[in-house]
């Protein structure tokens, strides 16, 4: 090898003309795609199965961004663009990752659930979203404790139009938001929807309904002298012969109850 051709400048110079015989090379259509995805500047988006059938489920670099039912492609296409404002493709199925996370979560085996992407929601809509996440598979809270647990408890109202504003129905779980008068209540895929998801979980719905038309909103235990949701862990173990039904607040103070610590019916003095 000559001393010329060992010269870094005449490595470089071989280079560049290596570089120009290529000529103008373009890159795969799939690839700005890819990358506006990956940045959050678009969306991918496919049909997965869920406990309440079939639902439209979009992603991007951030997260799934939307969980919404539709007629077809072509109205939640329109119904994503008219909410978000952004690119929109189909693809055959979420990636393995994602894919995995969205089957768990209907085993029941773990307690996490997807990245989701919440841009374009106020502080407030994310403090109701990220305090429904914390109430356990199986059990329901009404639209005043998330209130009360975020400070702001006369906002209950506020909590539920926040609640109808969630971009992920089921991975973000305001089906286990109820009214405070012990219903099961609506939901964002109709009330039929919300019981079916309800009752796969493990909610017995029907009772549910039988306390609130008798007017009983919590569980207590005789023996421990603390009342809970009806729905909370705790209140589930109560047996038949130690369970005390309570109608209000002050019925269960009044009878020398304290608030469960893992439901928070109340803030415990």
């Amino acid at each position: 090898m000559s001393i010329e051709n060992q010269h870094p400048l005449a490595e470089a110079r071989k280079m560049v003309r290596e570089l120009r015989d290529l000529g103008t090379i373009s890159a795969p259509t799939t690839v700005l795609p890819a990358v506006l995805e990956r940045l959050g500047q678009s969306d991918a988006y496919t049909c997965c199965e869920s406990p309440i059938g079939p639902v439209y489920v979009a992603y991007n670099g951030l997260g799934i961004s939307a969980v919404m039912s539709a007629a077809s492609a072509t109205a939640f296409e329109e119904a994503f663009r008219a909410r978000f404002a952004r690119p929109l493709r189909p693809v055959a199925a979420l990636p393995d990752k994602l894919t995995r996370s969205w089957e768990q979560l209907w085993t029941g085996k773990t307690r996490s659930v997807p990245d989701v992407d919440l841009r374009g929601l106020s502080g407030f809509e994310r403090s109701v979203l990220e305090k429904a996440r914390e109430i356990p598979r199986g059990e329901m809270r009404p639209y005043a404790w998330i209130a009360r647990e975020i400070g702001r408890p006369k906002a209950v109202r506020a909590v539920g139009t926040a609640l109808r504003r969630n971009p992920v129905p089921l991975l973000i779980p305001c089906h286990r938001i109820g009214r405070s008068d012990g219903r099961v209540g609506n939901y964002a895929f109709g009330a039929t929807a919300k019981q079916a998801v309800l009752a796969f979980e493990g909610v017995d719905v029907g009772r549910m309904e039988e306390l609130a038309q008798a007017g009983v909103r919590y569980y207590g235990s005789d023996t421990t002298h603390i009342y809970c949701f009806p729905t909370c862990r705790h209140a589930r173990r109560i047996t038949d012969a130690h369970r005390v039904l309570l109608r209000a607040e002050t019925d269960a103070i009044d009878a020398g109850y304290r608030p469960c610590k893992v439901c928070r019916p109340a803030i415990a003095a």
